[in-house]
Protein backbone atom coordinates (compact mmCIF):
# COMPACT_ATOMS: atom_id res chain seq x y z
CA UNK A 1 0.00 0.00 0.00
CA UNK A 2 0.98 3.35 -0.82
CA UNK A 3 2.01 5.81 1.96
CA UNK A 4 -0.43 7.90 3.29
CA UNK A 5 -0.98 11.53 2.80
CA UNK A 6 -1.90 13.48 5.83
CA UNK A 7 -3.17 16.92 4.89
CA UNK A 8 -4.73 19.51 6.94
CA UNK A 9 -6.74 22.33 5.51
CA UNK A 10 -5.86 25.61 7.41
CA UNK A 11 -6.86 29.63 7.66
CA UNK A 12 -6.91 31.16 10.61
CA UNK A 13 -9.57 33.23 8.89
CA UNK A 14 -12.90 31.42 9.58
CA UNK A 15 -15.30 31.39 6.94
CA UNK A 16 -13.11 30.35 4.13
CA UNK A 17 -14.80 27.01 3.40
CA UNK A 18 -12.66 24.68 5.08
CA UNK A 19 -14.90 21.95 6.39
CA UNK A 20 -16.83 22.40 3.01
CA UNK A 21 -13.31 21.37 1.28
CA UNK A 22 -12.45 19.12 3.59
CA UNK A 23 -16.07 17.27 3.03
CA UNK A 24 -15.98 17.61 -0.51
CA UNK A 25 -12.41 16.59 -0.82
CA UNK A 26 -12.82 13.29 1.34
CA UNK A 27 -16.09 12.58 -0.88
CA UNK A 28 -13.90 12.89 -4.16
CA UNK A 29 -11.18 10.93 -3.08
CA UNK A 30 -13.56 8.21 -2.19
CA UNK A 31 -15.23 8.12 -5.21
CA UNK A 32 -11.43 7.49 -7.18
CA UNK A 33 -11.61 4.20 -4.58
CA UNK A 34 -9.35 6.03 -2.34
CA UNK A 35 -9.75 5.34 1.36
CA UNK A 36 -10.11 8.35 3.45
CA UNK A 37 -10.34 9.23 6.73
CA UNK A 38 -11.62 12.79 7.55
CA UNK A 39 -10.94 14.53 11.51
CA UNK A 40 -12.55 17.13 12.88
CA UNK A 41 -9.88 18.97 14.41
CA UNK A 42 -12.52 22.04 15.39
CA UNK A 43 -13.95 22.63 18.71
CA UNK A 44 -17.10 23.95 17.15
CA UNK A 45 -17.38 20.49 15.32
CA UNK A 46 -18.87 22.05 12.20
CA UNK A 47 -17.80 18.83 10.07
CA UNK A 48 -19.09 16.71 12.14
CA UNK A 49 -22.90 18.51 11.91
CA UNK A 50 -22.07 18.43 7.82
CA UNK A 51 -21.49 14.88 8.16
CA UNK A 52 -24.84 14.04 10.04
CA UNK A 53 -23.98 14.29 13.36
CA UNK A 54 -26.33 17.32 14.09
CA UNK A 55 -25.79 17.10 17.85
CA UNK A 56 -21.71 16.59 18.01
CA UNK A 57 -21.54 17.60 21.19
CA UNK A 58 -23.43 14.79 22.53
CA UNK A 59 -21.53 12.03 20.93
CA UNK A 60 -19.86 9.77 23.52
CA UNK A 61 -16.30 9.52 21.69
CA UNK A 62 -14.72 12.29 19.66
CA UNK A 63 -11.23 13.46 18.70
CA UNK A 64 -10.89 14.62 22.50
CA UNK A 65 -10.80 11.18 24.03
CA UNK A 66 -8.34 9.94 21.53
CA UNK A 67 -5.96 13.22 22.49
CA UNK A 68 -6.56 12.39 26.32
CA UNK A 69 -6.01 9.02 25.61
CA UNK A 70 -2.49 10.07 23.95
CA UNK A 71 -1.62 12.27 27.24
CA UNK A 72 -2.68 9.55 29.69
CA UNK A 73 -0.15 6.88 27.56
CA UNK A 74 -3.48 4.14 27.31
CA UNK A 75 -5.36 3.11 24.20
CA UNK A 76 -5.48 0.01 21.91
CA UNK A 77 -5.89 -1.25 18.57
CA UNK A 78 -9.55 -0.84 18.37
CA UNK A 79 -11.01 2.54 17.46
CA UNK A 80 -14.52 2.69 18.41
CA UNK A 81 -14.48 6.36 17.95
CA UNK A 82 -14.04 6.00 14.26
CA UNK A 83 -17.37 6.36 12.08
CA UNK A 84 -18.30 5.38 8.73
CA UNK A 85 -19.90 7.83 6.18
CA UNK A 86 -22.45 6.92 3.63
CA UNK A 87 -20.53 8.02 0.95
CA UNK A 88 -17.65 5.71 1.46
CA UNK A 89 -15.28 7.44 4.05
CA UNK A 90 -14.58 7.55 7.69
CA UNK A 91 -14.62 10.40 9.94
CA UNK A 92 -13.06 10.80 13.50
CA UNK A 93 -15.68 13.18 14.90
CA UNK A 94 -14.89 16.72 16.96
CA UNK A 95 -16.48 18.90 19.57
CA UNK A 96 -16.09 21.35 22.17
CA UNK A 97 -14.13 18.80 24.23
CA UNK A 98 -11.11 19.95 22.29
CA UNK A 99 -11.34 23.06 23.46
CA UNK A 100 -10.39 21.98 27.22
CA UNK A 101 -7.58 19.21 25.56
CA UNK A 102 -6.44 22.80 23.65
CA UNK A 103 -5.76 24.07 27.31
CA UNK A 104 -4.61 21.57 28.72
CA UNK A 105 -1.82 20.87 25.83
CA UNK A 106 -0.10 23.88 27.77
CA UNK A 107 0.80 21.81 30.58
CA UNK A 108 1.58 18.27 28.30
CA UNK A 109 5.60 16.91 27.29
CA UNK A 110 5.43 16.93 23.67
CA UNK A 111 2.43 19.13 23.46
CA UNK A 112 3.04 20.07 19.95
CA UNK A 113 2.89 16.19 18.79
CA UNK A 114 0.17 14.77 20.50
CA UNK A 115 -2.46 14.51 17.64
CA UNK A 116 0.43 13.04 15.25
CA UNK A 117 1.01 10.42 17.69
CA UNK A 118 -3.12 9.64 17.51
CA UNK A 119 -2.48 9.75 13.63
CA UNK A 120 0.30 7.64 13.13
CA UNK A 121 -2.07 5.05 15.29
CA UNK A 122 -5.25 4.60 12.72
CA UNK A 123 -3.46 6.06 9.05
CA UNK A 124 -1.83 2.73 7.97
CA UNK A 125 -5.57 1.66 7.12
CA UNK A 126 -5.99 5.32 4.74
CA UNK A 127 -4.61 6.90 1.34
CA UNK A 128 -5.60 9.66 2.89
CA UNK A 129 -5.61 11.66 6.31
CA UNK A 130 -7.43 14.88 6.17
CA UNK A 131 -7.69 17.42 8.95
CA UNK A 132 -10.10 19.89 9.43
CA UNK A 133 -8.96 22.81 11.82
CA UNK A 134 -9.78 25.51 13.52
CA UNK A 135 -9.84 29.19 12.31
CA UNK A 136 -7.10 30.10 14.68
CA UNK A 137 -3.34 29.74 15.01
CA UNK A 138 -3.16 27.88 18.66
CA UNK A 139 -1.87 24.75 19.43
CA UNK A 140 -5.07 22.10 18.08
CA UNK A 141 -3.70 23.78 14.38
CA UNK A 142 -0.10 23.13 15.30
CA UNK A 143 -1.07 19.88 16.41
CA UNK A 144 -2.67 19.14 13.14
CA UNK A 145 0.72 21.22 11.28
CA UNK A 146 2.93 18.48 13.37
CA UNK A 147 0.94 15.84 11.98
CA UNK A 148 0.71 16.67 8.67
CA UNK A 149 2.67 16.00 5.09
CA UNK A 150 1.32 18.56 3.39
CA UNK A 151 -1.15 22.11 4.49
CA UNK A 152 -4.54 23.44 1.73
CA UNK A 153 -4.74 27.00 2.33
CA UNK A 154 -8.04 27.76 1.15
CA UNK A 155 -8.24 31.34 0.87
CA UNK A 156 -11.22 33.66 0.27
CA UNK A 157 -11.84 35.59 -3.27
CA UNK A 158 -11.30 39.34 -1.87
CA UNK A 159 -8.14 41.15 -1.62
CA UNK A 160 -7.98 41.60 1.87
CA UNK A 161 -8.05 37.68 2.42
CA UNK A 162 -5.63 37.23 -0.11
CA UNK A 163 -3.22 39.39 1.45
CA UNK A 164 -3.37 37.99 5.61
CA UNK A 165 -1.84 34.87 4.90
CA UNK A 166 1.68 35.99 6.06
CA UNK A 167 1.20 35.18 9.72
CA UNK A 168 -0.15 31.69 8.62
CA UNK A 169 2.53 31.06 6.04
CA UNK A 170 4.83 32.06 9.13
CA UNK A 171 3.43 29.27 11.40
CA UNK A 172 3.85 26.60 8.72
CA UNK A 173 7.59 27.61 8.37
CA UNK A 174 8.23 27.91 11.95
CA UNK A 175 6.55 24.36 12.44
CA UNK A 176 8.53 22.41 9.46
CA UNK A 177 12.11 24.23 11.08
CA UNK A 178 10.79 23.18 14.67
CA UNK A 179 8.75 20.40 14.65
CA UNK A 180 7.75 18.55 11.16
CA UNK A 181 10.87 19.22 8.95
CA UNK A 182 8.66 17.00 6.23
CA UNK A 183 5.54 19.91 6.37
CA UNK A 184 5.37 21.30 2.78
CA UNK A 185 2.58 23.94 1.77
CA UNK A 186 0.65 21.47 -0.87
CA UNK A 187 -0.87 24.34 -1.84
CA UNK A 188 -3.10 27.88 -2.02
CA UNK A 189 -6.11 28.07 -3.71
CA UNK A 190 -9.43 30.40 -4.02
CA UNK A 191 -12.64 30.11 -2.42
CA UNK A 192 -15.95 31.67 -2.73
CA UNK A 193 -15.57 33.26 -6.29
CA UNK A 194 -17.84 34.47 -8.06
CA UNK A 195 -17.58 37.24 -11.62
CA UNK A 196 -18.28 40.17 -10.06
CA UNK A 197 -14.87 40.42 -7.20
CA UNK A 198 -12.60 40.44 -10.04
CA UNK A 199 -11.31 36.65 -9.97
CA UNK A 200 -8.89 37.33 -12.74
CA UNK A 201 -7.40 39.61 -10.75
CA UNK A 202 -7.35 38.15 -7.39
CA UNK A 203 -5.91 34.72 -8.55
CA UNK A 204 -3.00 37.38 -10.45
CA UNK A 205 -2.46 38.87 -7.11
CA UNK A 206 -2.23 35.87 -4.59
CA UNK A 207 0.73 34.09 -7.69
CA UNK A 208 2.25 37.50 -7.63
CA UNK A 209 2.58 37.58 -3.45
CA UNK A 210 3.29 33.70 -2.99
CA UNK A 211 3.75 32.05 -5.89
CA UNK A 212 7.21 32.40 -6.07
CA UNK A 213 7.89 30.12 -2.76
CA UNK A 214 4.53 28.15 -2.60
CA UNK A 215 2.38 26.34 -4.74
CA UNK A 216 -0.97 28.28 -5.99
CA UNK A 217 -3.47 25.79 -7.30
CA UNK A 218 -5.44 26.18 -10.68
CA UNK A 219 -8.66 25.42 -9.17
CA UNK A 220 -11.39 28.43 -8.28
CA UNK A 221 -14.07 27.06 -6.22
CA UNK A 222 -16.94 29.30 -7.10
CA UNK A 223 -19.62 31.22 -4.76
CA UNK A 224 -23.06 29.10 -4.95
CA UNK A 225 -25.88 28.43 -2.39
CA UNK A 226 -25.26 24.65 -3.52
CA UNK A 227 -22.42 24.73 -1.34
CA UNK A 228 -23.79 26.05 1.81
CA UNK A 229 -26.84 23.81 1.27
CA UNK A 230 -24.34 20.62 2.09
CA UNK A 231 -23.76 21.93 5.81
CA UNK A 232 -27.72 20.58 6.32
CA UNK A 233 -28.18 18.00 3.43
CA UNK A 234 -25.70 14.92 4.58
CA UNK A 235 -24.57 14.74 1.16
CA UNK A 236 -21.34 16.14 -0.86
CA UNK A 237 -21.66 18.79 -3.51
CA UNK A 238 -21.10 15.09 -6.15
CA UNK A 239 -24.25 14.34 -4.54
CA UNK A 240 -25.81 17.10 -4.10
CA UNK A 241 -25.50 18.56 -7.65
CA UNK A 242 -22.96 16.31 -9.40
CA UNK A 243 -23.48 18.37 -12.64
CA UNK A 244 -23.27 22.03 -11.41
CA UNK A 245 -19.73 23.97 -11.30
CA UNK A 246 -18.88 23.54 -7.57
CA UNK A 247 -19.15 19.96 -8.28
CA UNK A 248 -16.99 20.71 -11.32
CA UNK A 249 -14.19 22.63 -9.39
CA UNK A 250 -14.31 19.87 -6.51
CA UNK A 251 -13.44 17.56 -8.86
CA UNK A 252 -10.74 19.61 -10.28
CA UNK A 253 -9.43 20.36 -7.00
CA UNK A 254 -9.39 16.28 -6.03
CA UNK A 255 -7.05 15.77 -9.22
CA UNK A 256 -4.90 18.50 -7.93
CA UNK A 257 -4.27 16.85 -4.41
CA UNK A 258 -3.80 13.68 -5.30
CA UNK A 259 -0.90 14.85 -7.89
CA UNK A 260 0.58 16.84 -4.66
CA UNK A 261 3.25 14.88 -3.43
CA UNK A 262 4.26 13.88 -7.18
CA UNK A 263 5.30 17.56 -8.44
CA UNK A 264 7.01 18.33 -4.81
CA UNK A 265 9.01 15.29 -5.19
CA UNK A 266 10.69 16.92 -8.20
CA UNK A 267 10.02 20.90 -7.43
CA UNK A 268 9.96 20.97 -3.03
CA UNK A 269 7.45 24.22 -2.01
CA UNK A 270 9.90 26.46 0.04
CA UNK A 271 8.98 27.31 3.12
CA UNK A 272 12.42 27.67 4.77
CA UNK A 273 12.32 30.87 3.97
Amino acid sequence: MAKTKVIAVANQKGGVGKSTTVYNLGAGLALNGKKVLLVDVDPQGDLTKMLGQRKPHDLPLTLANCMNDVVAGVGGNEHPEIMHHHEGFDFVPGNRSLSAVEIGLVNVMSRETVLRQYIDSVKRDYDYVLLDCRPSLGMLVINALAASDHVLIPVQADYLAAEDMTELLGTVRQVKRQINPKLQVGGIFLTMANETNFRKDIVATVKENYGKHFPVLQTVIPATVRLAEISTADKSIFKHEPNGKAAQAYGSLVKEVQSIGEKQRSKPSDISR
